[in-house]
């Protein structure tokens, strides 16, 4: 298997996803791409999640009202597109079942219809 080099544009909670992952699973090109967005987003939540240490759950909106702060919803958003994201690239977990989506039948279907059409 051919390590793939953790691109310069990863952070490095975003670099050490990617090395997690890439370590343990080989990705087709478009899995790649989505496990590239994935660490991005790993990486845009730990930036939003330091700027939000010791600020103000409740700050003030337009007109002066006391609303949640901007970054609590952002952080939400993004939590949510992450996990998407890892859901679309179907990894199974430690003990040999899917991760939520059951994605585990369509990878053991796409393993099978790999041996069935590459027999020598």
């Amino acid at each position: 298997m051919t390590k793939r080099r953790v691109p310069p544009n990863l952070g490095p909670v975003g670099g050490r996803l990617w090395r997690q992952l890439t370590d343990k699973y080989q990705f087709r090109a478009d899995e790649g791409r989505i496990l590239l967005d994935a660490c991005g987003e790993a990486d845009l939540i730990d930036d939003l999640d330091k700027h939000l240490v010791g600020a103000e759950r409740i700050v003030k909106g337009s007109m002066g009202q006391p609303v949640i702060n901007p970054l609590i919803s952002e952080l939400r958003q993004h939590r949510a597109t992450l996990a998407s994201l890892l859901r679309q690239l179907d990894l199974p977990d430690e003990g040999g079942a899917a991760v939520a989506g059951s994605g585990l039948r369509s990878y053991k279907a796409r393993k099978a219809a790999m041996a069935r059409w590459h027999k020598d």
